[in-house]
């Protein structure tokens, strides 16, 4: 069986490829598309970091190949449901470099506070500017931790170490979880009030572009410092220049950028902008971690089809895989449906099944519930070997049941996530064979299919309100491609969906928002 390696991976990786029976190693990076398209075919597994760019027309040439390992977390640069389409196991090694990028933000804080990198520069150049560089203790300073995963468990726990007061935010896990951890659960308005320093570790999602923009900075106190160790992007770099030159922002600390590698940034002119070229991973012992769990998880599935931190497949015998695949597609579109739908951390799942599975363990549509409700909120870093830790970790609490008949459908899946705020709950069942099909959204009668981009305005069941929708986005050039209305069970309202070319921009969702029948409209991409 022949590996291909596309992009740079540790030689303890490729050395382990080399010595295994029955494996060929193939080395050679740098590939322009065009000649990975031309050789894909050769290959039976690719072992990729964020270079190489797997897009659908490289995996329709792709005819023998059974695996696509990523040595690292990110997985944007794979198309993931063509992948799952074409049967291509796709792998990750999300614990790799965890520790190694959490180190990299406490050093590029210290590094920010000291003025170790201005120092080193002025000093070589022949200055002894010992006075004008003048930093400050951490000792006593808060820290505040957005986003806490397992990157942001670390980052607070060595800041605890320093004697740092560590608030924490994490719109996903519930407040008790990062008590029960000994760190104090804040409101992103008060982590923005108190901090003195502000570190960001949250996946780059649609709601986290731009995450720190100028309304984030207006609310901070004066002379904070920023840290940015996770994702370009996250921080709006036009307004964070702003709130430099201002002196809102004290400092910034950025390993990652919009764009990678960034050119001549504008940031760059300014003394009080530290950066690194994306180094949070970049250690001897990051890299060889990530290249032996890549090299144990393609081998292990090439020879004894086991496995290993899978993003789109579970850890299940072909033979069943082939039975409920469908189910666990329909499983992963609903958790990732909910976790849209609802409000707050969620603190419960329930998962029941009705009608006729005949008998199978449905063990794996449960993880894959849990996977897609997890993904908005950590997105590559979960898959269907840690999604049900993972949940446990942030104190949701997953239960099942089983009805023997369904009124309406052979089988019925449904699933509700607890918050706060309340319950969200979706439905959903195979139509033929093989396709997936959500049938009703909180109590709303409503068939769709779960993929892609799409809105959902929830109305007034009143004459005029649908015609008001499409004159609004005819203005606006936008067609729709699809359109669903969902009768309220027993109430006087409805839900429509609707998927459109182009997707509507958000100004003109404010717009269907302020129409007078419209309750709510919110976009979701599954």
């Amino acid at each position: 069986m022949k590996v291909l390696v596309s992009d740079v991976l540790g030689d303890t990786g490729i050395k382990m490829f080399r010595e295994e029976p029955g494996i060929e190693v193939i080395v050679n990076t740098g590939l322009a598309p065009e000649e990975l398209k031309r050789i894909i075919g050769e290959y039976d597994a690719l072992v990729i970091r964020s270079a190489t760019k797997v897009t659908e027309d490289i995996l329709a040439a792709a005819r023998n190949l059974k695996v696509i390992g990523r040595a690292g977390i990110g997985l944007d640069n794979v198309d993931i449901p063509a992948a799952t389409k074409r049967g291509v196991v796709v792998m990750n090694t999300p614990t790799g470099n965890v520790v190694t990028t959490a180190e990299h933000t406490i050093a590029m804080m210290m590094a920010l506070t000291r003025n170790i990198p201005q120092g080193t520069s002025t000093l070589k150049a022949g200055s002894w500017d010992k006075k004008k560089l003048q930093g400050r203790e951490v000792f006593n300073k808060v820290l505040g931790v957005i986003g806490f995963g397992k990157i942001g468990t670390i980052v607070a726990d060595r800041a605890r170490g320093l004697k740092m007061q560590v608030l924490v935010h994490d719109a996903f896990v519930a407040a008790e979880q990062i008590e029960k951890a000994g760190f104090e659960a804040v409101a992103l308005e008060t982590l923005y009030q108190k901090a003195d320093y502000i570190t960001l570790h949250v996946p780059k999602l649609k709601d986290t572009v731009g995450f720190l923009n100028k309304a984030a900075f207006d609310q901070m106190r004066d002379g904070v410092m920023i840290i940015n160790c996770a994702r370009g992007g996250i921080v709006d770099e036009a307004d964070l220049k702003e709130a430099l030159v201002s002196g809102k922002v004290a400092g910034a600390a950025l390993d990652v950028f919009e764009v990678e590698p960034p050119g001549a940034s504008p940031l760059f002119e300014l003394e009080r902008v530290i950066c690194t070229p994306h180094l949070g991973a970049s250690t001897v012992e990051a890299q060889t971690n990530v290249a032996v769990q890549v090299a144990e998880q393609i081998i292990a599935y090439l020879k004894y089809s086991t496995i290993i931190n899978a993003v789109n497949v579970p850890a299940v015998s072909g033979e069943l895989l082939d039975k409920i695949g469908p189910l666990l597609t329909l499983g992963d579109r609903m958790g990732c449906l909910l976790a849209q739908l609802s409000n707050g951390p969620v603190t419960e799942v329930v998962v029941e099944y009705a009608g006729d599975f005949q008998s199978f363990d449905l063990s794996p549509v449960r993880t894959a519930v849990i996977k897609g409700l997890l993904a908005p909120m950590v997105k590559d870093t979960v898959n269907f070997v840690n999604a049900e830790v993972m949940a446990r970790e942030r104190g949701i609490k997953v239960t099942e049941t089983t009805l023997a008949e369904t009124e309406e459908y052979i089988n019925l899946i449904t699933v509700s996530a607890v918050t706060e705020e309340g319950t969200s709950k979706v439905a959903g069942t195979i139509f033929g064979r093989k396709d997936p099909r959500v049938v009703n959204i909180n109590n709303f009668r409503l068939e769709l299919h779960p993929h892609d981009r799409f809105v959902l305005i929830h109305n007034h069941d009143k004459p005029g309100a649908i015609g008001a929708i499409g004159m609004l986005l005819a203005e606006h050039g936008i067609n729709i491609n699809k359109m669903r209305v969902g009768q309220e069970e027993g109430g006087d309202k409805t839900m429509i969906f609707i998927r459109t070319e182009p997707v509507i921009p958000e100004e003109v969702l404010e717009k269907l928002r302020k129409l007078p029948l419209n309750i709510t409209v919110t976009a979701f991409e599954l």
